[in-house]
């Protein structure tokens, strides 16, 4: 009786194994990945790998053309899923088949394979796809810059949409190859190493490839006339800067700013450990823009950060960066702090390193000129909301938290946590609690209070971020003594705007 209990058990386990799942068990992938920000950024059902993007980008009329292969694995049983694509898709395939896909929204590319797709299955998504970038607009806003030359794509929170399709969300890194081909006598500039380029019948193919996982907002695309310089770091990492040829008199500054670029990223090696990517460099295109953006590797400038002569500080900014913000991306985009309060605090450690002033003396500077009564201690850079994103508190106070966290734990511990962050989660994502937690293990203290009062509540902490006797000192004096390099500091505000987009959900 045991016997005859067990084989028909065993047959009917077997006979479900090979009995596939109805389609009742298939649902759609989320439109959205779940940032509590941007509800409908990003999508759900599928974890991309690699991005392979062929290109085709015409200046003078602004047509981009392109295949874009993306490999993914699924995270459960897909009747469909969404990419985000603001041009338009001629053909999408999956796994080799023709799949259905139908724009829906600002920017969805909702695509139905041909068979429903198993949890953990690793797929292949071909698009064929067309358009002009600058006629692409999300609540008339653009990530695309056009510029006498050609064009740009670099922009925070989305700028992918604009010239790939995507998962459209920092939580959804991947590895990129980008090919690009461009008329002769132009170039094409994307993140990481140039593996090569060749002409044939009048165009010319950059082949770029960036080996570590890149959120997509992070990935770049610069078509024009550039001046590049190339070189290798100490160590060996190759350098590739571009400058507009048409730059005026921007020009000189730009390239006294960002030729400095290895020897900063060397300092910045001190101070948040091993740089994590295979190569260095920046570029400044003829754009109108006044922002500064850490697109990896090779950070965006615009040339009106230099219209007062040469600035490193933001070459610092961008560069601290890759570390903070790049490696270590935001989980959702409530938690901006862990990019913008040490790429900021970065600024005032190199003021520190050059004699303009030390850290402690800007975050003096800044706890004195803010009264109570101003409306920058409203904002929580721990979670500033979606308006606030990129306000000045987040950057400004957001350093203030790290300067009073390193009065409380002190110079060994504060370097510790510093260095040992981007290796706790490198090539990944976090969350301001997890870093809060981490600062916790390392010094061996609670600080949840001390991050509550500078990252949270939305006033004025009663006591600047000094010790007390110092504090106390500089609280008597009639007027707080600006620090050398604040002007510097303060030039480099501008680096976030955003071009008066509002940043609504989409």
């Amino acid at each position: 009786m045991h016997r005859r209990l067990i084989v028909p058990s065993a047959l009917a386990a077997s006979l479900l194994l090979a009995i596939p799942a109805s389609a009742a068990d298939y649902v759609p992938g989320a439109p959205g990945i779940g940032d509590s920000y941007y509800p409908a950024s990003g999508n759900g059902g599928y974890d991309v790998s690699h991005y392979d993007l062929r290109l085709k980008y015409q200046p003078a009329t602004d047509l981009l053309e392109g295949t874009a292969t993306i490999l993914a694995t699924t995270t459960q049983n897909l009747s469909r899923f969404n990419l985000d694509l603001g041009l338009r898709a001629s053909e999408v395939r999956v796994d080799g088949r023709l799949a259905k896909a139908t724009a829906t929204g600002a920017h969805e590319l909702e695509i139905v394979p041909a068979v429903p797709l198993p949890k953990g299955k690793q797929i292949t998504v071909v698009v064929r796809y067309a358009g002009k970038p600058s006629e692409f607009k999300v609540d008339g806003w653009s990530a695309w810059h056009r510029t006498p030359d050609g064009g740009v794509a670099a922009q925070e929170p989305d700028s992918a949409a604009w010239w790939f399709p995507s998962n459209d969300h920092p939580r959804d890194k991947a590895t990129f190859d980008v090919s690009v081909s461009v008329p002769d006598g132009t170039q094409a500039v994307s993140n990481g190493v140039l593996q090569s380029q060749s002409s044939r019948l009048g165009w010319t193919r950059f082949n770029w490839r960036s080996n570590k996982p890149q959120a997509t907002y992070l990935a770049t695309l610069a078509v024009g006339k550039f001046d590049i310089t190339t070189d290798r770091t100490a160590n060996g990492l190759p350098v590739l800067n571009a400058y507009s040829k048409d730059l005026g008199d921007n020009a000189g500054a730009a390239r006294a700013s960002i030729e400095r670029t290895a020897e900063v990223a060397e300092w910045l090696e001190g101070v948040f450990g091993p740089y994590p990517f295979n190569a260095l460099g920046g570029y400044v295109p003829n754009v109108t823009s006044g922002y500064a953006l850490e697109t990896q590797t090779r950070p965006f400038y615009s040339p009106r950060q230099f219209a007062n002569g040469a600035n490193v500080s933001v070459v610092v900014h961008e560069l601290a960066h890759q570390w903070y913000g790049d490696s270590v991306s935001v989980h959702d985009w409530k938690d901006i702090w862990v990019n913008e309060g040490f790429a900021r605090y970065s600024q005032w450690l190199w003021s520190e390193k050059e004699g303009e002033g030390t850290a402690q003396e800007l975050a003096d500077y800044v706890y004195a000129t803010r009264t109570a009564e101003d409306p920058f201690w409203t904002v929580k850079p721990g979670d500033p909301g979606p308006d606030n994103q990129f306000h000045i508190a987040v950057y400004d106070r957001g350093a203030l938290a790290l300067q009073a966290l390193r009065n409380e734990i002190g110079d060994e511990d504060f370097f510790a946590v510093l260095k040992g962050w981007p290796q706790r989660f490198a090539h990944g994502n976090a969350r301001v609690a997890d870093f809060v937690r981490y600062a916790e293990e390392v010094s061996g203290k609670p600080l949840a209070a001390l991050f509550d009062t500078w990252l949270y509540q939305p006033a004025k902490p009663a006591a600047g971020p000094s010790p007390v006797g110092a504090s106390l000192a500089r609280a008597a004096a009639a007027e707080p003594v600006q620090p050398k390099s604040w002007k510097k500091i303060a030039a480099t505000n501008t680096i976030h705007e955003h071009e008066d987009h509002e940043h609504e959900d989409h």
